[in-house]
């Protein structure tokens, strides 16, 4: 059963807090659980970080679902077996919380939150990618065998960003590893969402909406600017912007053909001081619902 969930970064961010520093906990929650209507919402630096019964207690009391959180792995730096001991309280509050999904990235190289150009990310050759895909897929071993699956999530910055690093990763990891579908950052990254979605989508097991102002991303390309800079300068936005390029009906009419059943998350991260979150994020629930209705997901 399709459920609709946002990101509280819409409203407070987490690797800029200055954005949305002003807007009270208490509003976030309201608009987007009582106003707007999402079934949940993701993690962030606002909710309570290591109390599960908390957090279920403070979303809940807005009429929200937790759906999950970010993991930093550090495979890269670390043994697998370390970071199955790193990911374990996360998935403790994931389960407390009825998760399904662990959302998680490599970071620890990435130049995501760093003041330094996209075009200075890490890359692995593809030995480093064979490497790095073996030991992500042990603790997606590891997760599943908790009853979580682990998504990874694409992200720019990173050492999966392109098109071409998720094709490596993909096929250097194996089914306990599953994709976490981001539009955006695959449209930022040179993908096509559609063809990428569709390659993948059997292996998608969480889809996050977002959209890019490619006017934006082109300014961004041009200045050599950071994943940050980029994201200060309000580079993505939500379904049914105008100014954004994404085409959403495609993709989940392939989610809605694959019989996807998991939530739909719309992760749009803007200035909310420029881009006022009650109403972007009314428009991208809107769109979602209309496009999910048309296609025959819901």
């Amino acid at each position: 059963m399709i459920k609709f969930g946002t990101n509280p970064i819409a409203w407070a961010n987490d690797d800029d807090q200055s954005l949305g520093a002003n807007i009270p906990t208490d509003r976030i929650l309201r608009e987007a659980g009582q106003m707007i209507g999402f079934d949940g919402i993701e993690n962030g630096h606002r909710w309570p970080q290591d109390d599960p019964q908390a957090l279920k207690e403070l979303l809940g009391s807005y009429g929200l679902q937790f759906i999950s959180g970010w993991h930093s792995l550090n495979l890269l730096t670390h043994s697998v077996e370390d970071e199955q001991k790193a990911i374990q309280p996360h998935l403790d509050k994931l389960k407390h919380n009825d998760c399904k999904v662990c959302i998680v990235c490599e970071t620890s190289n990435s130049v995501q939150g760093l003041a330094q150009p996209l075009s200075e990310r890490p890359v692995l050759d593809a030995a480093g990618m064979a490497a790095f895909g073996a030991k992500v897929e042990a603790v997606a071993q590891y997760c599943a065998d908790q009853g979580i699956a682990l998504v990874y999530h694409h992200h720019m910055g990173t050492v999966v960003q392109s098109p071409e690093d998720i094709d490596a990763f993909m096929a250097a990891t194996g089914p306990a590893t599953k994709l976490l579908f981001d539009a955006g950052h695959c449209y930022y990254g040179g993908g096509d969402p559609e063809v990428v979605l569709a390659k993948y989508i059997d292996r998608v097991g969480h889809f996050h909406a977002k959209n890019v102002r490619p006017v934006v991303r082109d300014q961004a390309e041009q200045n050599a600017w950071s994943f940050m800079d980029a994201v200060r300068g309000n580079v993505f936005t939500v379904p049914g912007c105008q100014e954004g390029a994404i085409e959403f009906t495609p993709l989940l009419q392939a989610l809605a053909i694959s019989r996807y059943d998991g939530w739909i998350v719309i992760e749009a991260e803007q200035d909310p001081d420029q881009r006022n979150p009650l109403m972007y994020q009314t428009l991208g629930l809107a769109t979602l619902k209309r496009i999910a209705a048309d296609t025959g997901l819901i």
